[in-house]
């Protein structure tokens, strides 16, 4: 997985991220938005038009981020 959407989405499910998405892989779940690890190309485009700075890279979050992951693989079934 390339990206994650992380805490501040939830308050916020602004869905910027949606509409800039080349591959249409950004899905809106019952509390935030989630990123579909299979369709993303890793372009990057969502981290910068996210409004609260909630998308990071898999590898770039912090262990309270952490859950998050785990989240969006559940929403997604990979888990």
């Amino acid at each position: 997985m390339a990206f994650v959407i992380t805490s501040p989405c939830e308050a916020e499910k602004a869905g910027e991220c949606v509409t800039v998405c080349p591959v249409d892989c950004i899905e809106k779940g019952p509390d935030q938005y989630f990123i579909n690890p299979d369709l993303c190309i890793d372009c990057g485009a969502c981290v910068s038009v996210c409004p609260v700075d909630a998308i990071f890279e898999e590898y770039d979050l912090t262990d309270e981020q952490q859950p998050y992951l785990e989240k969006a693989e559940k929403f997604f079934g990979i888990l």
